[in-house]
C-alpha cells in the first residue's frame, strides 16, 4: 500500500468572518503545455470537481471547444458548466487524471469532489489536530 501523504488545513475566516480552517490541497494541474499550482477545496459533499473559469483560461482551454455540458447543483445549480479533463499532481504521487466541472464563472471555488477525485484518493480528516492524510487509491 502506497503511504499517505499528510496536509494541514488551511486556517482562515469564513464568509462572516468567523476564524474557520478548511482542508485546501496543494496540487499542480496540467492542461496541454500549460500548468498551475493551486490549493483546491476537498469537499466530500460536491458531486463532482469544479474549476472556476479563470483558472481553465490560464490552464490554455477554450470554452467554445468543451461540448459536453454539466450540470451543476446546489449554490451553483445557475451556473453553466462544461467538462474538461486536466492532469494533477499532489505531491509525489504519480499523476492523474481528474475531470472537472469548468464553470462559466469565478464564483464557484476549485472543489475536489465525489467525481472524481474521491474515487482516486483516500482521504482521513483528522479535523481535531488540522491535519488530513492523503493516499492514492490500490
Amino acid at each position: 500500500m502506497r503511504e499517505a501523504q499528510q496536509f494541514s488545513f488551511i486556517e482562515g475566516f469564513d464568509a462572516f468572518g468567523v476564524p474557520d480552517a478548511l482542508p485546501q490541497l496543494p496540487l499542480s494541474l496540467h492542461y496541454r503545455s500549460k500548468s498551475v499550482e493551486v490549493a483546491a477545496l476537498l469537499d466530500t459533499g460536491a458531486s463532482v470537481n469544479v474549476l472556476p473559469y479563470s483558472l481553465g483560461i490560464q490552464l490554455g482551454a477554450v470554452w467554445e471547444e468543451q461540448t459536453t455540458s454539466v450540470i451543476l447543483a446546489g449554490n451553483l445549480a445557475s451556473v453553466e458548466a462544461r467538462g474538461l479533463l486536466v492532469s494533477a499532481q499532489i505531491g509525489d504521487f504519480d499523476p492523474v487524471r481528474l475531470v472537472f466541472a469548468w464553470s462559466l464563472s469565478d464564483d464557484a471555488p476549485l472543489l475536489l469532489g465525489r467525481m472524481n477525485f474521491f474515487l482516486e484518493f483516500d482521504v482521513c480528516f483528522y479535523r481535531s489536530r488540522l491535519l488530513f492524510e492523503t493516499r492514492p487509491r490500490v
